[in-house]
C-alpha cells in the first residue's frame, strides 16, 4: 500500500473496552448511514486520475459508449430500486447527465468521467490485486433437427425448472387422513434439478426443448460456460442464442482436475489445453466434463450478425470493453478502469491492458470484489485469448460523486473527540486504588451507609421477557 495514503477495510475494529473507560472515551457519536460501498473482506484506497496509469492514453469515448448503453438499462429503474440501492441512485443520476451529453472525443469523454466520479482503488483485503480471465462468443455448425452426426443439443429452459434451481416431484402417496377409507393422497416435494450427467444422458430428451443440435459435446461444454453462441446452421442461416437459464447446480472449474492429476501445469493450464486433452481421451473427457454439474440452457435471441451478444444487465456487450462481475457485489453499469500484463497479443503477458471497463455481465465463476470476466468478442482469435487468460490485474472503481466512499460505516460506532493534552496528564497522575485494596479494606463510611439501610425485599415479579 502507497504510504500516507487512507486505506478502507471492511472489517470491524475491535476496541478494548477498559482503555476507552480509561480515557474517557466509552461514549460513541451516533451512528452514520451505511456506506453503500460496504463489501465483506474488500479494501478500498482513494486515489488522483493522475495515480491511474494509462488513463490519460486510454479512448474513453469507446467507453463512454458502451456505458450509455448501461445508462438505458439503468434509466428504466424505479424510484424504488434506487432508493433501496444509493449506489444505483447514484449512477441513475450520472446517466441523466450522460444523456444530455456527446463527447466528440476521448478528451471530452475522460472529462465527463472525471467530472461525475472519483476513483477509488478496489482489492480484495490484504492484496493490491484482482483476478482477471477472459471470455467470448464461440461459431459453431449445428442443425435444427437431429442427425446421424448431430447428436448433442442445446436447450431451452424447462418449465419445470423452479428458481433456486429446483424442481417438484411427487412423494410417496400416503394416507390423507384416518377418516378418508381407503383413499390415498399424494403430495409433492422439492429437489435439486437435474444434473450435468443426467441431462447429458437423455434425462429432457423427447420433450421438445432442443433449439439446434451439434456435432461435438466439447464444443457444447465450452458454450455452457460462454452464455452465448452463434451457430450456422446447414440451410444457411444463422442463430444466435443467449444464456436464459440454470440449472442450480454450483460451477466447477474442470481444468483444476488436471492440474491435481499433473496432467496440465498450472502454468500452461488454459481452455485450448483442456479441450486437446478431452478430445484426446473421449471416455475420460466425458468423465472429466461431469464433474462440472452445472448446465445452462438458452433462448433464440433473434440477433443479427452484426450484433454483440446480450449481457445479464440486458444490454450488448462490448469488446475490450465490457466485464463481468459478482453481480452480489457490484451494479450493473458501474465503470472501472482495469490494468495487468496479459497475453493477448501473444501467449506471453507482455501485452500492457489499461482500460475503462463497464460491468455488463456475470458469470458463476465470477465472485469476488475485483473479479472480472473480460469480453473479447465472437470468433477462433477472441475464444484463442480468453482461453489463456488467467492473470491478476489491479481494478480502480469510479464511484458517483455522490456516494461518498470514506464516510465512516454505520455498523462501527465514532469515538469522541481524543482527550487534550492536559485531561491525559490528569489522568496519568492520578492514584488509582487496586481492586484488591479496595474489596479488602472498605472504608469506614461505607460500612456505617450499609448498616444504616434496611435490607431489601426481592422483588419476585415475572421478569420481562
Amino acid at each position: 500500500m502507497t504510504s500516507g495514503r487512507r486505506v478502507l477495510q471492511n472489517r470491524t475494529v475491535r476496541l478494548g473496552s477498559a482503555a476507552l473507560i480509561l480515557l474517557g472515551l466509552a461514549g460513541a457519536a451516533p451512528a452514520q448511514p451505511k456506506n453503500p460501498l460496504k463489501l465483506a473482506d474488500t479494501q478500498y484506497v482513494p486515489i488522483t486520475w493522475l495515480d491511474i496509469e494509462g488513463w490519460a492514453e486510454d479512448d474513453q469515448h469507446a467507453a463512454f459508449a458502451a456505458f450509455t448503453k448501461s445508462c438505458r438499462a439503468i434509466l428504466r429503474g424505479t424510484e424504488a430500486m434506487r432508493r433501496a440501492r444509493p449506489l444505483y441512485g447514484a449512477l441513475y443520476d450520472v446517466c441523466v447527465k450522460a444523456a444530455d451529453t456527446k463527447p466528440k472525443d476521448a478528451k471530452e469523454a475522460r472529462e465527463f468521467f472525471e467530472q461525475h466520479f472519483r476513483p477509488v482503488r478496489i482489492s480484495p483485503l490484504g492484496t493490491p490485486e484482482g483476478f482477471l480471465t477472459g471470455y467470448y462468443e464461440p461459431i459453431v455448425e449445428g442443425t435444427r433437427e437431429e442427425t446421424d452426426e448431430h447428436q448433442h443439443p442445446l436447450y431451452r429452459k424447462p418449465p419445470n425448472l423452479l428458481p433456486g434451481g429446483r424442481m417438484a416431484i411427487a412423494a410417496k402417496a400416503t394416507a390423507a387422513k384416518p377418516t378418508d377409507k381407503g383413499k390415498k393422497r399424494s403430495r409433492r416435494v422439492l429437489v435439486p434439478y437435474h444434473d450435468r450427467a443426467a441431462i447429458d444422458d437423455g434425462v429432457l430428451a423427447g420433450r421438445g426443448l432442443e433449439i439446434c443440435w451439434l456435432k461435438d459435446p466439447i464444443d457444447s461444454f465450452f458454450i455452457h460456460i460462454q452464455g452465448s453462441v452463434r451457430v450456422k446452421l446447414d440451410d444457411g442461416k444463422l442463430m444466435r442464442l443467449n444464456y436464459v437459464a440454470q440449472n442450480g447446480h454450483p460451477y466447477v472449474a474442470v481444468g483444476k482436475f488436471l492440474i491435481e492429476r499433473k496432467i496440465v501445469s498450472r502454468e500452461e493450464m488454459s481452455m485450448r489445453r483442456i479441450r486437446q486433452w478431452m478430445e484426446a481421451n473421449p471416455a475420460e473427457g466425458k468423465e472429466l466434463r461431469r464433474k462440472n454439474k452445472s448446465y445452462v440452457f438458452f433462448r433464440d435471441t433473434g440477433l443479427s450478425a452484426n450484433e454483440e451478444p446480450i449481457g445479464a444487465q440486458g444490454v450488448s456487450l462490448t469488446p475490450h470493453r465490457s466485464i463481468a462481475v459478482d453481480r452480489n457485489l457490484h451494479i450493473y453499469g458501474t465503470p472501472f478502469f482495469v490494468s495487468g500484463e496479459l497475453p493477448i497479443e501473444s501467449e506471453q503477458p507482455t501485452t500492457k491492458f489499461r482500460k475503462l471497463m463497464v460491468a455488463q455481465d456475470t458469470g458463476g465463476a465470477i465472485i469476488g470484489p475485483a473479479r472480472a470476466d473480460i469480453y473479447f468478442g465472437a470468433g477462433d482469435t477472441p475464444a484463442d485469448i480468453a482461453g489463456r487468460m488467467r492473470h491478476p490485474g489491479r481494478f480502480v472503481m469510479l464511484v458517483p460523486n455522490a456516494v461518498d466512499p470514506w464516510r465512516p460505516k454505520g455498523d462501527i460506532p465514532l469515538p469522541r473527540p481524543k482527550p487534550s493534552p492536559e485531561a491525559m496528564a490528569a489522568i496519568q497522575h492520578e492514584a488509582p486504588v487496586s481492586d484488591a485494596t479496595a474489596e479488602a479494606k472498605p472504608s469506614k463510611v461505607k460500612k456505617k451507609e450499609a448498616a444504616a439501610k434496611p435490607a431489601k425485599k426481592w422483588n419476585r415479579r415475572k421478569p420481562r421477557s
